[in-house]
């Protein structure tokens, strides 16, 4: 038996899932296309392949952002012409986005630039490992999500 208590167990676990979050985040983010933040990135890759409109609550509900923080992105992508966003025909109160031929384009390449990194990781962890660490970090962030 060892004498690691659950504790110890839980806070090692979760060190390591945010030193690896931070280090994935910073080395993403240096290799996407000027001027992309991984925000960006998220949005676009999101509206790109559920393959219609959100609203920006929708968004920032799947983004565990606050509204305003998805204003923010939203605003800075539709200047870049990567989004475009519209009026409810019915209720005017309400907004829809999609994703625009520009923005489709500027994903692609922000997933070009990002895959190497990835598939330089998946290679190096091996497949088996990958997949068996899925279905902890799902397990984690279902139990975390809102409405737990």
């Amino acid at each position: 038996m060892s004498d690691e208590r659950p504790d110890d167990l839980g806070a090692a676990l979760f060190s390591e899932l945010f030193m690896a979050d931070q280090l994935a985040r910073n080395r993403i983010s240096r290799v996407l296309p000027k001027g992309m933040k991984l925000s960006h990135f998220g949005v676009l890759n999101l509206l790109a392949r559920v393959g219609e409109e959100r609203t920006p609550a929708q968004l920032a509900r799947a983004f565990h952002v606050t509204r305003g923080a998805m204003s923010n992105t939203l605003a800075r992508l539709e200047w870049a012409g990567h989004v475009h966003i519209r009026p409810d025909w019915e209720d005017a109160r309400r907004k829809y986005v999609s994703i625009s031929p520009a923005g489709r384009r500027a994903r692609d390449a922000a997933l070009a630039s990002i895959a190497p990194l990835i598939d330089a990781a998946v290679a190096e962890l091996g497949a088996g490992q990958v997949r068996a660490a899925l279905p902890v970090l799902r397990a984690l962030r279902t139990r975390f999500e809102p409405g737990e």
